[in-house]
């Protein structure tokens, strides 16, 4: 449809929003190509997906394509690798004392886990033995806070004693009977 302007000249009609400008553009580059990396071919253009776009369109929402955080990055990569119960119970190390009560988690440290068998290392054999009744409710503490079933068994190791069968000291005979705590 054409408007006289004036000077008896016929012009296309026009819009004042320049939508249509911007959509004839739009579809004159869309069929252009330039040249990409290693002279390869690409097409450009508005509307048109793009081989890495995994055959989605963007949208108004957030999608995987859009910037991450770091930490929904790392949790997705731990995820993946299947390291979540080894980092959960690896943070029970760095909370044991807050979860067994500070007098126990002064006397007994957790020192590895291994397959659902925690072992704890105490620094008295009173402590082995207190540790050994307490082993239950620490069992079931542990289990409230990593998820059910993750620790099955508490091993309690007493204190390590010094070696007396070589150097100065050195003891014949069966060596003391002391338990070092």
């Amino acid at each position: 449809m054409t408007e006289p302007d004036g000077r008896g000249d016929d012009v296309p009609n026009h819009r004042d929003d320049g939508l249509e400008l911007a959509r004839s553009v739009a579809r004159g580059l869309a069929g252009r190509t330039r040249p990409g990396p290693a002279g390869e071919r690409r097409r450009t253009g508005f509307g048109k997906r793009r081989a890495g776009a995994a055959g989605s369109a963007s949208g108004a929402h957030p999608d995987a394509r859009d910037p991450q955080t770091l930490d929904a990055s790392l949790g997705r990569f731990v995820s993946d690798q299947g390291w979540e119960t080894e980092l959960r119970v690896h943070g029970v190390f760095t909370r044991w004392e807050a979860l067994v009560g500070r007098e126990v988690g002064q006397h007994a440290l957790p020192e590895s886990y291994t397959d659902g068998r925690l072992v704890v290392r105490t620094d008295s054999t009173a402590w082995a033995t207190q540790m050994k009744l307490l082993a239950g409710t620490v069992v079931r503490r542990l289990n409230e806070e990593l998820g059910d079933g993750t620790v099955q068994v508490i091993d309690v190791v007493g204190p390590r004693a010094p070696s007396w069968s070589r150097g100065r000291f050195r003891v014949k005979g069966r060596g003391p009977r002391d338990t070092y705590g």
